[in-house]
């Protein structure tokens, strides 16, 4: 997932703008490493955005509603095959 480079030039600038003023004179230097640092972080993160979690969450909600699904007719067959019933039903 590639971040918002926005997000990172707003949070390099925050961190740059932190720097006393004495060292004012470094501050976009400090702006551009703080900025490669946070990227290299980042990038070793494994990130998803909020859209990609909300539709994985939505595949998962699905995919457990038909394992719920799937349990209860095995259930139904099981206790069909043990009561030596032969009306089964699709």
């Amino acid at each position: 997932m590639a971040l918002d480079p926005k997000v990172l030039d707003d949070l390099a600038k925050k961190l740059a703008d932190a720097v006393p003023a004495g060292l004012r004179d470094l501050q976009a230097d400090a702006e551009r490493n703080f900025k490669a640092v946070l990227q290299s972080a980042f990038a070793k993160l494994e990130l998803v955005t909020r859209e990609e979690f909300d539709v994985q969450s939505a595949v998962l909600g699905r995919t457990r509603e038909r394992l719920e699904q799937l349990a209860a007719r095995l259930k139904e067959l099981e206790t069909a095959l043990q009561g030596g019933d032969n009306s089964i039903k699709n």
